[in-house]
């Protein structure tokens, strides 16, 4: 009876070994926190303009996208697997985002653009820091915020200048 319990013991000891040593630990957990701070960083401009995919949602794309593929690189897939990988996580995040856009009936009149927009941004942000490139993903954050907020505030500016 003690070598069936020692089976389930060693089963479960090996279920639990994907993560060998403390540098792989170190590595994978401030890669899938860097993608959720930085989707959360996108998720709370979204959410403070009053859109339905705020916080919680930029930073579950986010982290999704990184396990996505922080996954296959552990188990060591070639770069030409992984680009697979990175495809099918472009086309998902595509019909999620397609699920934000609202159209009305003048053909000029759709809503969510910019949130779908920024949800497919968030999974490419995602896959940077799951690839290890943080600085690239923090770049491209700081670029989607100044779209985001300096933009519109200059069309603002712009348009009132036309008034006067």
């Amino acid at each position: 009876m003690s070598s069936v319990w020692q089976q389930i013991s060693n089963t479960v000891v090996t279920e639990f070994s994907d993560l060998k040593d403390v540098t792989e630990i170190t590595t994978i957990t401030v890669r899938l926190l860097m993608a959720a701070l930085l989707g959360g960083i996108l998720g709370f401009e979204r959410e403070q303009r009053g859109k339905a995919a705020g916080i919680k949602t930029h930073m579950l794309v986010s982290i999704g996208a990184a396990l996505f593929v922080l996954i296959p690189m552990q188990a060591g897939l070639s770069e030409s697997e992984l680009s697979r990988v990175v495809q099918g996580i472009i086309a998902g995040i595509g019909f999620l985002g397609a699920g934000a856009i609202l159209k009305g009936t003048d053909e000029k009149d759709l809503k969510g653009l910019t949130t779908a927009a920024s949800i497919w941004l968030t999974a490419a942000i995602g896959v940077a820091a799951g690839l290890g490139r943080e600085s690239s993903a923090i770049l491209c954050t700081l670029l989607a915020l100044m779209i985001l907020i300096v933009i519109p505030r200059v069309a603002e500016l712009m348009a009132a200048k036309r008034k006067l």
